[in-house]
């Protein structure tokens, strides 16, 4: 039996995220190897998807130390100028 694979479309079987950004970066083996063990011992899923969970983390970690640090100042301020 032949397959005539002469209409198929080279690609994703599933489209990519419009939302996401294909980038290329370079991490440390051990941070990879990090991520790829938790996937596996969760039973399945993705690394990467790990990987940018952890960075939004980060940043909304930080977000919140710089809001809290902006409104500490504020109040000082305010509290001089009366």
């Amino acid at each position: 039996m032949s397959e005539d694979f002469s209409k198929g479309k080279r690609g994703a079987v599933v489209p990519a995220d419009p939302n996401k950004t294909r980038i290329t970066i370079r991490l440390d083996a051990d941070i990879i190897n990090h991520f790829k063990n938790l996937v596996q011992e969760a039973g399945g899923g993705n690394y990467q998807t790990l990987i940018n969970d952890a960075l939004k983390e980060h940043i909304q970690a930080h977000d919140k130390s710089l809001e809290h640090t902006l409104r500490m100042v504020i109040r000082d301020e305010l509290k001089k100028a009366v």
